[in-house]
């Protein structure tokens, strides 16, 4: 038995190997850093982040999650229909390639997979091309109180990342203000691939495997399966800094997959509540993003030309810039005494003492500190900083 299981995980590995959304995935994940690169380009003269970024990203940031989640799948014997995985796989892979990053919460794509699976069960669809039958669709033998808990479990997954790792690939750009000024806006674009392990239908482990309850779908034995859950995340923000405000959304999100993940719990009582908890999660989820895309129009901007100084818009990885603690957002009144309003400024006073540099520099929270870094031929000749100002776009 335990050498079946053992085949059965190197065969599931395999079923994640040739499946097409995780390749869809990766090959998105490289449209984003190349639009992104030539993005940042186009508004600052050269890359701010490396272009691999994102595809790095996309697997780095949500394997924890995905270990947690299959832990907890395959733990608890969490089966899910094959159908579902299926359709699943389909909607994934539409909103890559229509590029509707948003659409992929996965509140929308299980709630949509659980929509079809039941227009399928009740008009009595089948694709036999595509091996999706009227067996592998009916929702009333349990499978919507596992789809909804795995559903709960993908959102806090989903919540979690918005929190921790959206802000790696946020990227400024220069827009033009109702007033005619310019000011910078900050877009964070985030594809997420986790490799989690499904239990399906299957013929290797039987329903009396030791030490394994489970939530059954009137079958007898089952599989593993390794699927590429993807989660997509994009936002634009405005009124407040990326560093504030994505991780109210990602505590917002975190928030409704516990409600999702209750309400998945209590469909074991009553099977009615799951297709409830899905859809107002839907709802929620569509309220949050609408929330927090209706606070960023406005003509107001955190990050703007001032009076008071030279305003961060953007700091690069390992420059002196970082290495001072430096930060979006802050306003930089002196570089060596000098007064700097612009990068120019800075550059110019730069050169009054280039083996050092001494910043006065008014934080986010108002507040005045000084800080000082020595400066070695090899680092950039503006410290790392790119500084909101008036450019040609």
């Amino acid at each position: 038995m335990v050498s079946d299981i053992l085949i059965e995980i190197v065969t599931a590995i395999g079923r994640f190997l040739i499946n097409p959304l995780m390749y869809i995935a990766i090959l998105f994940a490289v449209l984003l850093g190349y639009s992104r690169v030539k993005q940042e380009r186009k508004f600052f003269n050269r890359r701010i982040i490396w272009g691999w970024t994102e595809l790095i990203g996309q697997w780095k940031y949500g394997w924890l999650n995905a270990l947690l989640i299959s832990l907890i799948s395959v733990g608890l014997g969490l089966s899910v229909p094959k159908a579902f995985l299926m359709i699943l796989i389909a909607i994934s892979a539409v909103a890559l390639v229509l590029f509707f990053i948003n659409a992929l919460s996965p509140i929308y794509m299980m709630g949509l997979a659980t929509l079809a699976m039941w227009l399928m069960y009740h008009y009595n669809w089948t694709f036999s091309w595509w091996k999706i039958s009227l067996e592998d669709v009916n929702l009333l033998d349990g499978s919507i109180i596992t789809i909804t808990i795995l559903a709960g479990l993908s959102v806090i997954a989903e919540g979690m990342l918005i929190r921790r790792a959206a802000m790696k690939v946020t990227t400024p750009r220069v827009e033009k203000t109702k007033r005619g000024m310019q000011a910078i806006v900050y877009r964070s674009r985030n594809v997420w691939v986790l490799p989690i392990f499904f239990v399906i239908p299957g013929d290797i482990i039987p329903v009396d495997f030791p030490y394994w309850p489970q939530f059954t779908l009137g079958e007898s034995t089952f599989s593993l399966v390794l699927f590429p859950l993807v989660i997509g995340f994009s936002k634009i923000t405005r009124k407040e800094l990326p560093a504030l405000q994505l991780p109210k959304i990602g505590r917002a999100v975190l928030i409704l997959g516990q409600l999702i993940l209750i309400g998945g719990l209590a469909a074991a009582l009553l099977p009615i509540i799951g297709f409830i908890t899905l859809a107002i999660g839907a709802v929620i989820r569509i309220g949050i993003s609408i929330f927090y895309a209706l606070q960023d129009k406005t003509d107001i901007y955190a990050v703007a030309p001032s009076s008071k100084g030279a305003i961060i818009a953007a700091v690069l990885p390992d420059s002196p810039a970082e290495k001072m603690g430096l930060l979006a957002g802050e306003c930089i009144r002196k570089v060596n005494g000098q007064a700097i309003f612009t990068e120019n400024d800075l550059y110019e006073a730069l050169q009054l003492n280039a083996a050092h540099c001494r910043l006065e520099v008014v934080d986010r929270n108002n507040e005045i500190r000084l800080t000082q870094h020595v400066i070695y031929s090899t680092d950039h000749y503006r410290i790392g900083l790119l500084l909101a100002e008036q450019r040609d776009i």
